[in-house]
Order: C-alpha cells, then sequence, then structure tokens
C-alpha cells in the first residue's frame, strides 16, 4: 500500500456494493489505528514531521523479515483465486483469512478507515482500489497490494497478475513495470541517494512509451507502516536522505499506458488514471545491507504459485 497522497478521507455518498467490514480476533495484536474511530495512525502521526531514516538494529531486522515472510505467503494464496468471474471481494476474505491464519492483523484495515484487508486495483486503477461486488473479467489486469502486522512489524508487497487472455499491449504494459522495479532494486545500496530510485524507473518506461505516475511513492516501513524515507518514482525529484545499512523501505513504481496524471474517485481512496488507460505496480519491501540489500518480500525459489511471467 502506497503512502497516502492526502490526508484523511473525502466525505462523499459514493459506495460501490461490498461486504461488511470483516473482523480480527481480539488475540491478534494490531497497529494503534485498528480500533480507532477515523483510523488516525498517531505514531506516524507523531513522527511526520521527522526526516530521519530510522537504522533498524537485528532484532529489528528480524521482525521485517518474518512479517515480509508471512506478507508473502499471503499474497500467494490470494494469487491462486484469481480467475474469471472471481469477485475482488472474494479475493479480500481469502487475503483476510489468511492474514488471521498467520496471527497477523492485515494493515490496510481501518487504516484512515480503508475499509478492506487488501487493495484490488483493477485496469484503469493505479492504486488503493477497495475490493468490491465486481467480478473480474477475461483480459482484466488486478493488482494485488498485501500488508500483514504481525508481532509489532509491517510487511508490505504487490504484484500486478493477468487474468484470462490479456492483450500485448497490457502484457507489455506489466513486463515494464516489473521491469522498471528490478532495475530500481539492483541499485540500492549504502550511499545511494534515495532520488536517484525515481531516475533508473523513468528512463525504463519512456524507454518503452509509458509514463511515471507521480501522486504516489515508496515509503520507510518497519513498525510504521508508512514513514521516512519517501521514494518517489519519477525523474529529478527532490527526495531526501542517503541509504544506509539498517534502513528499511518500499519501492513501488505505478506505470501507465497513457498520461501520468491521475484523479481519485469520491471513495477517497480509488486512485484511476485521468485518460481511462491501464495502469500497472509492483512493490517489494527492501533493506538495506553493507553490500547492497535484501529483498525481504521476495518470491521463493520454485514455489509453483502464479506469476505473470507464466502466461507470456
Amino acid at each position: 500500500m502506497n503512502a497516502l497522497k492526502k490526508g484523511g478521507m473525502i466525505t462523499s455518498s459514493y459506495t460501490k456494493k461490498q461486504s461488511p467490514k470483516r473482523i480480527v480476533p481480539d488475540h491478534i495484536p494490531r497497529p494503534d489505528y485498528a480500533d480507532q474511530a477515523e483510523g488516525i495512525p498517531i505514531s506516524e502521526r507523531q513522527m511526520k514531521e521527522t526526516t530521519g531514516i530510522k537504522v533498524l538494529n537485528e532484532e529489528e531486522q528480524e521482525g521485517m523479515r518474518l512479517a515480509c515472510r508471512l506478507g508473502r505467503e499471503v499474497l500467494d494464496v490470494a494469487a491462486k483465486a484469481i480467475q474469471v468471474g472471481v469477485t475482488t471481494d472474494e479475493i479480500d476474505r481469502i487475503v483476510h483469512e489468511a492474514c488471521i491464519d498467520r496471527d497477523c492483523y492485515p494493515s490496510p484495515l481501518n487504516y484512515y478507515e480503508f475499509p478492506k484487508s487488501c487493495c484490488t486495483s483493477v485496469n484503469e486503477v493505479i492504486c488503493h482500489g477497495i475490493p468490491d461486488m465486481r467480478p473480474l473479467q477475461d483480459g482484466d489486469i488486478l493488482n494485488i497490494d498485501v500488508t500483514v502486522y504481525h508481532k509489532g512489524y509491517h510487511g508490505d508487497l504487490n504484484e500486478t497478475f493477468f487474468v484470462g487472455q490479456v492483450s500485448e499491449a497490457s502484457k507489455e504494459l506489466v513486463k515494464t513495470t516489473y521491469k522498471c522495479l528490478e532495475l530500481a532494486i539492483n541499485e540500492v545500496r549504502p550511499n545511494v541517494r534515495y532520488r536517484e530510485i525515481g531516475n533508473i524507473i523513468q528512463q525504463n518506461a519512456q524507454a518503452h512509451g509509458f509514463s511515471v505516475v507521480r501522486g504516489y511513492c515508496g515509503h520507510g516501513i518497519h513498525q510504521l507502516f508508512h514513514t521516512s524515507p519517501s521514494v518517489p518514482h519519477y525523474a529529478k525529484n527532490k527526495a531526501i536522505g542517503v541509504m544506509k545499512p539498517g534502513h528499511c523501505f518500499t519501492i513501488e513504481p505505478m506505470i501507465s499506458e497513457g498520461i501520468w496524471r491521475d484523479e481519485t474517485w469520491p471513495d477517497g481512496w480509488t486512485a484511476v488514471t485521468l485518460d481511462g488507460k491501464r495502469s500497472a505496480q509492483f512493490e517489494h519491501t527492501l533493506l538495506v545491507t553493507e553490500t547492497g540489500c535484501e529483498v525481504l518480500t521476495k518470491r521463493l525459489t520454485n514455489d509453483g504459485q502464479p506469476h505473470f511471467f507464466d502466461q507470456l
């Protein structure tokens, strides 16, 4: 899940048909916003004006490794359910139950009042799509964004999947988006400026005729869902900070077929392309090491899970 573009929700009567809010058992530890009426993360708010980037100690790094591994498991379970006719609400149910099975709280649930346990973004939806009763259709592309909270740490990742038979144009968009993330990860190491990540991503996206969404960015993550550093995905940005061992953050480029500009639906969350063209996204949580980085949310070797490359 991306760092919020706007602080809080837009008041509106607009809703799509959704199931009731799902319940997390009381025995599962939860972040500070989980049971708060307006879903405000007090701990994040207290750090909002701080530009310093937390260096995780060994215990904190292990906490992140576990949360991210569990997040990967949850996304892989959800991916198995993708097929024509399945609703994104059903995928949300699967994500929710997979979190509970692993003693995790689904981090998006009630975050600034977000009503569901994951984000499902279809076709022209860039990010923050709210799961609903629309059945997936042949030719859709679907991004599932999962974050879990386990023993005090958040693990965040997302992937874009094909539904049925997808056009060659959509395949090229998704392939390019994945490559943007790969190239960016390859540059993560100590002493690299965070602003450099956007240069790498935009160069690759534009070389293939696509644009980079600028309204949302990667973010620091650990005990806080969203915190410093901010990691823009576009070139010539003004991100603050230099990577150091122990920094933990996400890179999550959103790449669009048309113009990069976006708008938000009246639900206050669903970000869509302004021109209605498709957008794709991939995300990993990364830990900077002494020599490079550790991809905490990476796929397991030969895990047999669905992946867009299987359909190329």
